[in-house]
């Protein structure tokens, strides 16, 4: 029997996940990191993507954090965010709206925009688009 570790992933509204996991990986904000049971302790900001975890049994689950804080301790691993959602209820829709508007933000460069909002609403759809496009790979929808 494989090692497991508790982990919860925890956004502002709610607990999305909560659970024995083989193995967890998130996007860091200095690279994607892969956490094992027995992991160093470690605090480390995450930026907008996508937070994986394989199950006892092999499956894997897919979430997505707009970024937030990931927390490594010897009884657990919590992952905080402010918005943290499972990738299959993500509206696809949505997220594309998200990205084209963000681009033409940052395209059109006229008045007074804010291009750091632009900028990360701009990474926040890419990224949910990309867990979306990840569970379909994997599931085959």
């Amino acid at each position: 029997m494989a090692m497991t570790m508790h982990v919860d992933i925890v956004s502002a509204e709610a607990s999305i996940f909560s659970g024995l996991v083989e193995m967890l990986f998130a996007p860091a904000e200095m690279g994607e990191v892969g956490v094992l049971p027995r992991h160093a302790p470690l605090l480390t900001r995450l930026r907008p993507g996508e937070v994986r975890v394989k199950l006892p049994g092999g499956e894997e689950e897919f979430y997505y954090v707009s970024g937030g804080i990931l927390e490594i301790q010897p009884n657990g691993v919590t992952v905080l965010s402010d918005t943290a959602l499972r990738a299959h209820d993500i509206d696809e829709a949505k997220a594309l709206e998200a990205k084209q508007r963000a681009e033409q933000v940052l395209k059109d460069k006229k008045g007074e925009i804010d291009y750091a909002r632009a900028e990360s609403e701009l990474a926040e759809a890419v990224a949910q688009l990309n867990a979306l496009k990840r569970l379909k790979k994997k599931t085959g929808r």
